[in-house]
């Protein structure tokens, strides 16, 4: 089995919340921050998924657009988890978590070796990345809807892994300025 992973960035959101698209937050400090996390933390690949805003991504990463953005959360996780599908493991990651290193992303990629299902625990709360095993990507994506990725398919199983990750990071998610 290949230990080939690629990190999906999931930032196609327009941050009405937070007042514009978090992928542009800090003149793109933000996106920069997750995709140096998810390089540093193991990935082989970085595929950002844009949408509301159209940025430059960093050199190692690729960009992939997403039209139907406003759908939510789902569909840039569908269209990350599609550009994806070569690897062996996907680590799903978000970009408005910008304490989020590659130590958090290195653990996550690691637990997920056992059951192919890990995520990151921040205090015991559920945040990301998330790592999903090929073999149950289709299931995930099955399961996303609206503004929800992979949680309805996470919640309530007995093979994810839970790695608290809160000595490295808060994983809070920044929803407003």
């Amino acid at each position: 089995m290949s230990d080939f992973a690629v990190g999906v960035l999931l930032a196609a959101g327009a941050g009405t919340r937070y007042g514009s698209p978090k992928v542009l937050a800090h003149d793109g400090l933000w996106l920069r921050t997750a995709v140096r996390a998810l390089r540093d933390g193991g990935c082989d690949r970085v595929v950002v998924v844009l949408g509301a805003a159209d940025t430059p991504v960093p050199d190692c990463a690729i960009a992939v657009h997403t039209p139907d953005w406003q759908q939510g959360m789902s569909a840039s996780f569908a269209a990350g988890l599609a550009a994806a599908s070569d690897a062996e493991y996907a680590v799903v990651h978000v970009v408005d978590t910008p304490d989020v290193g590659p130590e958090v992303v290195q653990a996550v990629l690691a637990a997920a070796k056992e059951t192919g299902l890990a995520r990151a625990v921040f205090d015991g709360r559920p945040g990301h990345p998330v790592v999903l095993a090929r073999r149950h990507v289709d299931a995930a994506v099955a399961s996303a809807s609206g503004d929800f990725g992979a949680r309805d398919f996470l919640r309530g199983r007995d093979d994810v892994i839970a790695v608290e990750c809160s000595h490295w990071a808060t994983g809070i998610d920044h929803d407003y300025q």
